[in-house]
């Protein structure tokens, strides 16, 4: 041993040049400290022909881990050149673990480990030495660092820090299909003896799967294995450290491996014939029997098909399939009767949806089952011999009229009688009666079309054997019209006509509408009214499709002479009895262009001039109103004037009357006469003369009778009367004179007869027949007799 340490002793000089200088670890030198008195040459970085005396002398330490002796564990030593074997030399220790894990011996070095170490724990520690004089407590040397190692031992076994493990591989796979992968850790130095060397191996799970023993790969061993035979494998896999050699630590974890589902099974009836038991009674779409097809698969693998192949009882009913159940759910899609047939056979097809084409050589993924439906027989509502009752009835029926009639049987094979009766729900079906036994519907109180059309009520069937059953069926009734009203014009009642019109141009289509309910051919006929026909100004045109268009028959219209005219049309319709009406259309006269187009149908327009500006327009209007201005101002100065010349006495009060050429101001004009002169008689002179016009002759004053105060103005006006009557010299100057004539300012000039030219026979009064209806009778009182013409049209 000593011989060893002394050859590595020489290595360690021959490979540092420094003196406290220290050495690279060399994994295979000794743990023990080298002979202490040693001087060794330095080669290297000094030269050759120097030579330099070492202070410390050692190599790198070394400690087991785990150690369990009961002594210290001895480490190694440190020694001085400097040190003579006297004791004047101390050693000191400092670092990682020093006085706690590490003790140095102070006069001979010796370095001993005081409490077992764990490599995991901690690999290595730092320490540093120093010598020291024991008297001048001055170290001797520099202070030199060096490092412990803790020496690793197989104390960890390989440990699996993901388990356990859960894996899954699909049913049917084949030997060697990949699975999992699975990892064990050492804790141990790697760089170490085969201490973390891990071997994988499988202890429980063969034969079925198979672990390489380095990677840890876990594949499939045996081929075709069956999820429906067994589902879950658990693995019980083994990691050892030494390489797998005896003495090594092992480590377990186990592995749950599952296979997942394929579709290699198709689905299979448990039987072949199904029975099933319906009543006839039964409502269609609803679910009459359930029958099952069996796959052991799993998930969408499982989901059936159902379908009823072509035949018997095929149009009668229809199979879903139950998405929770995968069960085929049997409907029915038209009703049963059990006296027309009593039962069914047919069969149903059962198929996957997602098949898997590997397995489509093990054969067809699909089975099929008979279906025997016996249908019950129950007993049934009666029925009626249609869906839906419709009946027409005219309105004004009188009450009990029969208007139709419904039936209902039972075809139960013992028929029963049947009731019938009115579903009652609201005052409209109060309208009709049934008959409970025959079923006839009659009228039960007047109808009206106008007010309600048309009449929907249900009738309910009960059998006599069994009341509970009962069925219901809807009657509508359609209330016919008879023709009460008369048509009448479409709007609009108004059109125009142009002043430029021409001989047979139409100006307006007219429709007519009627409230009755016009049945299918309905015709409408217009023509003018008989007073009309001898009018030579519009006609009527009847189309004979029910519109008719109004034709002028004159050439040219003027708005001076008349603006409107009355139309009035007859219309009459087609139904029983026949039923007509006169509707008056007014027609406007328009100032028209050449084209047509209307351009002004109000009467102010007609003095408007055509062509001129806004400006124009305003400017002629002021100037006007200048001239009206002047002229008004001028005739009032004129009456003035001439009323100072005439009105010498405020008290002759004939002087008002003859001389009052104007139309005054009526009651409210104060300013004509003083109404106080008719109110005190006294104010008259007695023998006053009239001073109006000069008599011809010389008359002498009457003798009037006194009046006496407070006689009424009645009865002296009654008084002046019978004179004036009596009086054969009075000529008849009173105030019809005055005003016989009007002036020269009124359109419709004089309206006296003294100044007429022409006799009243000369006179035209056929204008009066234009003006309309309300001038008819004016117009046949002054109007000739014309004869009537057919053929003439107005």
């Amino acid at each position: 041993m000593l011989t060893r340490n002394c050859f590595s002793l020489l290595l360690w000089v021959l490979f540092d040049g420094g003196l406290l200088t220290p050495l690279h670890p060399e994994p295979q030198q000794t743990l023990e400290a080298e002979p202490r008195d040693n001087v060794v040459p330095v080669p290297g970085r000094r030269s050759s022909v120097q030579r330099v005396k070492r202070g410390w002398v050692w190599n790198q330490f070394f400690v087991l881990e785990e150690y369990m002796g009961s002594e210290p564990q001895y480490v190694g030593k440190l020694h001085s050149d400097l040190d003579k074997g006297v004791g004047t030399v101390k050693y000191t220790l400092s670092g990682d673990g020093a006085g706690t894990v590490f003790t140095i011996d102070e006069t001979t070095g010796d370095i001993h480990a005081i409490r077992s170490l764990d490599r995991e724990e901690k690999p290595f520690y730092t320490l540093r030495a120093q010598a020291v004089d024991v008297d001048t407590k001055k170290p001797l040397e520099p202070e030199s660092e060096f490092i412990i190692k803790v020496q690793d031992i197989n104390d960890n076994e390989p440990k699996f820090l993901d388990g356990p493990y859960v894996a899954s591989v699909p049913e049917m796979s084949p030997v060697g299909a990949y699975v999992l992968q699975v990892k064990a850790t050492d804790a141990d130095d790697p760089t170490y003896g085969n201490s973390a060397r891990v071997v994988y191996s499988i202890l429980q799970g063969q034969p079925y799967f198979s672990i390489d023993p380095k990677t840890g790969v876990i594949r499939t061993a045996l081929p075709n294995m069956d999820r429906e035979v067994k589902e879950q494998y658990q693995v019980l896999i083994q990691a050892k450290d030494m390489g797998g050699q005896l003495g090594g630590l092992a480590g377990t974890t186990t592995v749950n491996i599952t296979l997942t589902d394929v579709n290699d099974n198709p689905p299979r009836f448990p039987k072949s014939i199904f029975h099933l038991k319906v009543p006839e009674s039964s409502h269609v779409g609803s679910a009459i029997g359930r029958i099952r097809a069996v796959d052991p698969d799993f998930g969408k693998n499982a989901e059936i098909e159902y379908n009823i192949v072509p035949g018997d009882g095929g149009n009668l009913f229809d199979i879903t399939t139950d998405e929770n159940t995968q069960e085929g759910v049997i409907k029915l899609k038209k009703p049963l009767d059990f006296e027309t047939k009593k039962a069914y056979t047919f069969k149903v097809e059962a198929s996957n949806l997602h098949l898997d084409h590997r397995f489509h050589s093990v054969g067809p993924f699909k089975d099929t089952a008979t279906v025997k439906i016996n249908v019950l027989d129950m007993d049934e509502p009666p029925v009626f011999s249609k869906p839906m009752y419709t009946m027409e009835v005219y309105e004004d029926t009188p009450v009990g009229t029969i208007i139709g009639a419904v039936t209902a049987q039972d075809l139960d094979a013992g028929s029963s009688s049947v009731r019938y009766f009115v579903d009652w729900k609201n005052d409209v079906d109060s309208y009709f009666t049934i008959d409970a036994t025959e079923g006839t519907i009659a009228t039960n109180e007047l109808l009206d079309r106008e007010s309600t059309a048309q009449y929907n009520f249900s009738i309910i069937a009960s059998k006599v054997s069994n009341p509970l059953l009962t069925s219901k069926v809807n009657v509508i009734i359609n209330v016919l019209d008879v023709n009460e009203f008369p048509p009448e014009i479409s709007v609009p009642y108004e059109t125009s006509v142009c002043e430029n019109a021409k001989p047979g141009q139409v100006i307006q289509t007219v429709t007519a509408a009627d409230k009755d309910l016009s049945p299918a051919g309905q015709r409408f006929s217009f023509r003018l009214s008989p007073e009309a026909s001898n009018k030579p100004n519009f006609t009527v045109h009847d189309y004979r499709n029910n519109t008719a268009g109004i034709e002028t028959r004159r050439n040219g219209y003027n708005r001076r002479q008349q603006e409107l005219y009355f139309l009035p049309v007859v219309i009459e319709d087609s139904s029983y009895p026949v039923q007509s009406s006169t509707n008056t259309m007014t027609i406007r006269v328009c100032r028209c262009d050449s084209d047509g187009t209307i351009l002004s149908c109000n009467v102010e327009a007609i003095f408007l001039p055509v062509g001129l500006s806004t400006g124009a327009l305003i400017a002629i209007l002021l100037c006007i109103v200048i001239l009206l201005v002047i002229v008004v101002l001028y005739v009032a100065l004129r009456r003035q004037k001439k009323k100072d010349t005439l009105m010498t006495s405020k008290e002759d009060i004939r002087d008002n009357v003859i001389h009052y050429d104007d139309e005054g101001g009526g009651e409210e004009d104060t300013q004509a006469f003083d109404i106080g002169a008719l109110r005190n008689p006294k104010v008259i002179e007695d023998n006053k003369m009239r001073r109006d016009i000069k008599p011809d002759t010389f008359c002498f004053p009457r003798q009037r009778p006194p009046v006496e105060d407070n006689t009424d103005i009645r009865d002296f006006i009654n008084q002046r009367l019978q004179e004036n009557d009596v009086d054969p010299t009075a000529p008849p100057y009173d105030s019809l004179a005055t005003y016989a004539y009007e002036g020269n300012g009124s359109v419709a000039e004089s309206l006296s007869s003294i100044e007429s030219l022409t006799t009243e026979a000369d006179q035209d009064y056929d204008y009066l027949s234009d003006w309309g209806p309300r001038f008819k009778i004016l117009a046949d009182m002054f109007g000739e007799e014309e004869s009537y013409n057919p053929d003439k049209v107005t």
